[in-house]
């Protein structure tokens, strides 16, 4: 039965009210954002994006979190028109913010501002992302940002030297792939090691088989059964941290 829903929130509804892009700056450079509305009272969930920019990946998931309920803001960490189609301007795109923490950081705060500012309120946001977007989220939990929880979909799982949970206000839950070849499972046990020491409530699910990017849709690493587990769980999280 599950499969089934969730295979209609795959094909999209009628019922959910049309996007719309939204242009914020940070430090006088624009990003372009996408924001999705169903209800004043609806908690927010920002999304962030992978390595390829915020894209059509990231406006469906988008309309499949209004169908179950959230106000979705994706956010945009590249700035406006920047969508890498070729691997070696992904790693450059990502790689200018892993090396600058501290830009990752305030791109981060500044998206979720936008974000609560468009939504209403700013005590009822959770904040999701996916590949890189996932260490992007994790990046935003040890700053100290405030949230619900903090929830990472394959992504990279190192801490940076100098860097820690200590600061870390809500619970973070990680999804992850036992096969994933770019983010090890000893980066997930060391994870998990850390949230641990630190006092962090976590929970963090592997699931066997499933590669880097197993919830991509329509790509070789897609895998539909830990793609839709790691759905069914993330939308119970939403509704055990939310109000």
């Amino acid at each position: 039965m599950r499969y089934f829903l969730y295979a209609a929130l795959l094909a999209g509804s009628a019922s959910v009210l049309a996007g719309e892009d939204v242009v914020y700056e940070v430090d006088g450079k624009e990003y372009q954002g996408y924001w999705s509305k169903i209800s004043d009272s609806a908690p927010l969930v920002v999304l962030v994006h992978d390595w390829d920019g915020l894209t059509e990946y990231e406006i469906k998931r988008a309309k499949m979190l209004n169908e179950v309920g959230y106000n979705v803001f994706a956010a945009d960490l590249f700035g406006k028109g920047i969508r890498p189609t070729e691997v070696k301007d992904k790693k450059q795109h990502t790689g200018e913010l892993y090396k600058d923490r501290a830009k990752l950081q305030k791109l981060m705060a500044e998206s979720q501002l936008k974000a609560e500012m468009l939504n209403g309120s700013k005590d009822n946001t959770v904040v999701a992302g996916y590949c890189f977007g996932g260490a992007a989220v994790l990046e935003s939990a040890r700053a100290g940002n405030s949230a619900k929880a903090f929830i990472s979909f394959h992504g990279g799982l190192k801490t940076p030297q100098g860097q820690d949970y200590k600061m870390t206000k809500a619970p973070v839950v990680i999804f992850h792939g036992t096969a994933d070849k770019v983010v090890s499972m000893t980066d997930f046990a060391m994870l998990a090691d850390e949230l641990e020491s630190t006092g962090i409530q976590h929970e963090m699910i592997s699931y066997g088989g499933a590669p880097h990017a197993f919830t991509v849709l329509g790509s070789d690493r897609y895998r539909k059964d830990a793609d839709l587990k790691s759905w069914n769980r993330f939308n119970e999280v939403l509704a055990e941290v939310t109000k």
